[in-house]
């Protein structure tokens, strides 16, 4: 009994210090955000713009570790992969090479994330939204 008691103290002790590990969880200025329709904005804002925006709403669970942790790692992999806040930026050529990548995961279920839209179940993508970026994305490139 003892023993166990003073596990839990320590694990708690633990969780509380933890918290003091600090994390960057900023939104760096908008350079040059995409354009499109704005059902698609729509659909990316909702859907992507968490991890791929320099315009990240930060849930208060993302200030509690270790799962501020992940999602700051999360939002950083994202941006770094695709972000929607510097499109602007690419060349023609990124530009059409990101939209086959954009479809491919969209099509393929790989995007967002299931841990995502667990939390925002509004951000899970059903037939309607995937035929509406479809069709902004064959404006681009031939499917």
């Amino acid at each position: 009994m003892k023993k166990s008691r003073i596990f839990f103290a320590l694990l708690f002790l633990a969780f509380i210090g933890i918290q003091f590990v600090e994390v960057e969880q900023t939104n760096p200025p908008v350079y040059g955000e995409i354009r499109t329709p704005i059902d698609v904005k729509t659909i990316l804002k909702k859907s992507c713009y968490d991890c791929h925006s320099n315009s990240t709403v930060w849930p208060w669970y993302a200030k509690v570790a270790p799962v501020s942790w992940i999602i700051s790692d999360d939002v950083k992999e994202g941006r770094k992969a695709l972000n929607f806040s510097e499109w602007e930026k690419l060349k023609y050529s990124v530009k059409e090479e990101m939209i086959k990548k954009i479809w491919k995961v969209i099509n393929n279920d790989k995007m967002p994330l299931v841990i995502y839209t667990i939390m925002h179940t509004d951000a899970k993508l059903d037939v309607l939204r995937k035929n509406i970026i479809k069709k902004w994305v064959s404006s681009y490139i031939d499917l």
